[in-house]
């Protein structure tokens, strides 16, 4: 790819000698201005994975309104392990659970497929808003929902924010020198251009002087460019498919199946576990990029296409003697999922030129959703042949 962050260039006169470069912006001169940038995006990052992930953890307690009597809003958080499936040796509710992941990722997926086209003309500050203003829509809606149709529609308001959201700051990070979830810098761009971008890119979300200035350069992409780079995108794209589409597969196809009665944990508790597990994972992974760097991500999309193998030939032959074995494979689960999506970012971020990177990054936020799509409409069918055997 056309030169990432090359060397700082240097301005020679008439005479050979060098002139001063020009000032660097004094956002980037402020004391600890670049970690203050890195844990801002970190916060950001949080706080939009933060509706999604509590929909997905809750799906079991969100479908279990299926069966509570009448009108009654509550339900009991943990209920007695009872066979809802009498004829099947699991213990299934009649939906999968993967009826609430694909409500939590279709629209962020229709969201994520639109974005390259136009999204860029929309300044920062809207997009923030309706992604705020849909998260807390989202709990308001399950939070007094009576119904499992209520609860659904409030997931698709969080899915709603989290894709919006996703899409917004992942392409904010492009002006940048700290990137998300603490993802190391680049190579020091041009100080002319670096204070441009990092002025273009400011502007729409503090609402200074001229707000529907944007950045210069992934807006002026023809189709044909932006077609030529996400060509180029695809070495990237692949693995993290992979990797989503078999963690996901393992988190709403199969949660819900790997179910142990010889334990004190209720079917609910074990559900909620095994999620907070995960996410446990995913949160320090992605958190520690600085502390191991991988290059080769489809390495980590093939050690996760072999979790998917091991759980599911376990829920199959039942072979896994406790609890914790799984509890353990989880953790690791996430460690993978998170290390991946981390690192497929930087990888982008280093490799890409300044002026396909905002689009770059916005065009690669579609992998995890495609495959986390592609897991939930395989999960539903598998979730009614297992649970009707007998």
């Amino acid at each position: 790819m056309g030169g990432c962050a090359g060397s700082r260039r240097r301005l020679l006169d008439s005479e050979g000698e060098e002139t001063a470069p020009e000032p660097r912006s004094p956002l980037l001169d402020r004391p600890g201005a670049l970690w203050k940038n890195a844990v801002g995006f970190w916060l950001l990052g949080l706080c939009n994975n933060f509706s999604y992930v509590v929909m997905l953890s809750a799906a079991h307690d969100i479908l279990s309104r299926q069966r509570a009597s009448g009108n009654q809003s509550h339900v009991d958080p943990d209920p007695a392990p009872t066979t809802h499936n009498s004829s099947s040796r699991f213990d299934c509710n009649s939906v999968s659970t993967a009826a609430v992941l694909l409500a939590d990722i279709l629209p962020t997926l229709v969201i994520k497929l639109l974005a390259p086209l136009g999204l860029h003309l929309l300044p920062y500050s809207p997009r923030v808003l309706v992604s705020g203003l849909c998260c807390a829509g989202s709990f308001i809606l399950v939070a007094f929902s009576h119904s499992v149709g209520t609860s659904l529609c409030g997931v698709v308001l969080a899915s709603i924010s989290s894709g919006l959201g996703e899409v917004t700051f992942l392409s904010l990070t492009a002006f940048y020198p700290s990137y998300f979830f603490l993802l190391t810098s680049p190579e020091p761009q041009d100080p002319g251009g670096e204070e441009e971008a990092e002025t273009s890119a400011r502007q729409p979300l503090i609402g200074s002087e001229a707000p529907e200035a944007k950045p210069a350069s992934s807006p002026n992409l023809s189709l044909w460019e932006r077609w030529t780079v996400f060509k180029g995108l695809l070495w990237y794209i692949v693995p993290l498919v992979l990797v989503y589409f078999a963690e996901y597969f393992i988190n709403q196809g199969l949660f819900e199946l790997l179910f142990f009665r010889n334990t004190s944990l209720t079917h609910a508790q074990q559900y909620r576990w095994y999620q907070m597990l995960y996410q446990a994972g995913v949160f320090v992974s992605r958190s520690s990029l600085r502390c191991c760097q991988i290059r080769f991500t489809w390495v980590l999309a093939l050690l996760q296409c072999f979790n998917l193998a091991f759980l599911l030939a376990d829920v199959w032959l039942n072979f896994l003697p406790s609890i914790y074995l799984v509890f353990l494979i989880i953790l690791y689960e996430g460690l993978l999922g998170g290390a991946a999506y981390v690192n497929t970012f930087h990888n982008i971020a280093l490799e890409m030129s300044d002026e396909h990177r905002e689009f770059a990054m916005a065009a690669a936020c579609i992998s995890d959703t495609l495959g986390i799509s592609l897991s939930g409409l395989l999960a539903l069918p598998l979730h009614d042949f297992l649970c009707h055997l007998s």
